[in-house]
């Protein structure tokens, strides 16, 4: 028997860690220039002990953009970033596709 994994919506599962009490934010593209690893409207969701689920950029800056979570979690400042091939911390985390990312991070609630 073939099992089908079915991919999960960020925001469901954003909405049910809210419902479960947990702390959450939310990070989205907002913008691509060139070429992106995610399109416009991607969605990672991150918790306040950080765990995720989606992708705002097929891997390669998820790390920096949890880590800027678990900050925005902190303080409920939202947080607009930007990754590209001519930004140090791009290169430092491995978005050398050519492009650059915009991902705006807020807390959920």
């Amino acid at each position: 028997m073939t099992t089908v994994t079915v991919p999960r919506d960020p925001l469901a599962i954003a909405e049910s860690w809210f419902a479960e009490g947990r702390s959450v934010a939310i990070a989205t593209v907002i913008e691509t220039w060139g070429s992106a690893p995610r399109p416009v409207g991607s969605h990672l969701v991150i918790d306040g002990e950080g765990n995720f689920e989606g992708s705002v950029s097929g891997g390669c800056v998820e790390g920096a953009v949890i880590t800027e979570a678990l900050d925005v979690i902190d303080t409920g400042a939202a947080k607009t970033l930007e990754f590209g091939v001519a930004d140090e911390t791009a290169w430092r985390v491995g978005l050398s596709c050519g492009g650059r990312i915009r991902v705006h991070v807020e807390r959920l609630g």
